[in-house]
């Protein structure tokens, strides 16, 4: 751990200090500090530097870029909160900053979705890792029908689908409008009447509180740019009693999934995911992983199953 007086150091520069409260919201790479801040490169990395030295941010490695953090462990959480509170006040900048990190961080999102617009009405014939009929059977046979399904990140639909046939009702959310626009065709060509298509994002779900029975992920979790915040949302919409089941690749090292999936994530550990869900409000969480693809690079694909806790009376 830094010492106090390096960390004061550290902390008087009005340009770490808008970094740290950057930081502190978001994981963001040079590049888009960069654009951010309206900074150079050299200067960004300098900073950046320091706050590591001190214990401050830390990083991880994401395809070609490191993603930047608030240092989990840096043992002064507390302090640094009261100096971040009192500099989101006091900097001028503060505000301007944080409106342009929504922009950097809705370019990246925009750019997942396009992605998705290109490959609508493909999904279904194209390989998508982790997405093998035999996880999607060891899901469903945990169901307990009938009841009120959220499909999250529904693609095409062809998952939302699929519940409709125990279902009593299924509310398929995606950001993509072209995916929403395919699943609701294949609804109607099937003429099948329960599944309700909206458009939305997983961290910000168009349905109500309690609205549901199940949750269910698809290989979608690893899409979110938070899944913190998309387990936190299922568990805001699932009544009490209810469950959460997501079907997602054990972690791996990929690296090109980032592009050719526009993949956030490279899966999850069981126990990351486990703590995850816990989090979020669940309980009794179970994680298996359920399959193993043969060809290189061998994807596993796991199953979680959790409960969020009923009512007491």
């Amino acid at each position: 751990m830094a010492s106090i007086t390096k960390t004061l150091r550290v902390l008087a520069d009005p340009s770490r200090l808008r970094i740290l409260l950057l930081l502190k919201d978001e994981e963001l790479s040079v590049a888009e500090l960069q654009e951010i801040l309206a900074m150079g490169q050299s200067t960004i990395s300098t900073h950046l530097s320091q706050l590591k030295r001190a214990a401050l941010v830390e990083n991880r490695r994401t395809g070609k870029s490191n993603l930047y953090r608030l240092a989990a462990g840096n043992g002064d959480g507390a302090p640094l909160d009261a100096v971040l509170a009192r500099a989101i006040k006091e900097l001028p900048e503060a505000a301007a900053d944080q409106g342009a990190m929504r922009r950097v961080v809705k370019k990246r999102q925009d750019k997942m979705r396009a992605f998705f617009d290109s490959v609508a009405g493909r999904l279904g014939k194209d390989y998508v890792p982790g997405k093998s009929w035999k996880g999607l059977a060891e899901a469903l046979l945990r169901l307990m029908p009938p009841m009120v399904v959220a499909d999250l990140g529904a693609g095409d639909g062809s998952t939302a689908l699929l519940l409709a046939q125990r279902a009593t009702r299924v509310i398929a959310i995606d950001s993509s409008v072209k995916m929403i626009e395919v699943g609701r065709d294949s609804a109607a060509r099937h003429g099948i009447k329960n599944v309700d298509f909206r458009l939305g994002d997983m961290e910000e779900i168009p349905i109500a509180d309690g609205e549901v029975e199940l949750v269910f992920f698809s290989q979608s979790l690893h899409h979110a740019l938070h899944p913190e915040r998309a387990l936190q949302e299922a568990a805001r919409i699932v009544a009490p009693g209810g469950r959460v089941v997501v079907l997602d690749l054990l972690k791996h090292r990929y690296e090109e999934a980032r592009e050719m999936y526009a993949d956030e994530w490279l899966g999850f550990g069981e126990a990351e995911l486990e703590s995850t869900l816990e989090s979020a409000g669940f309980v009794n969480v179970e994680t298996c992983v359920v399959d193993k693809e043969p060809e290189a690079p061998q994807f596993q694909t796991m199953l979680a199953i959790a409960n969020k806790p009923a009512q007491r009376d």
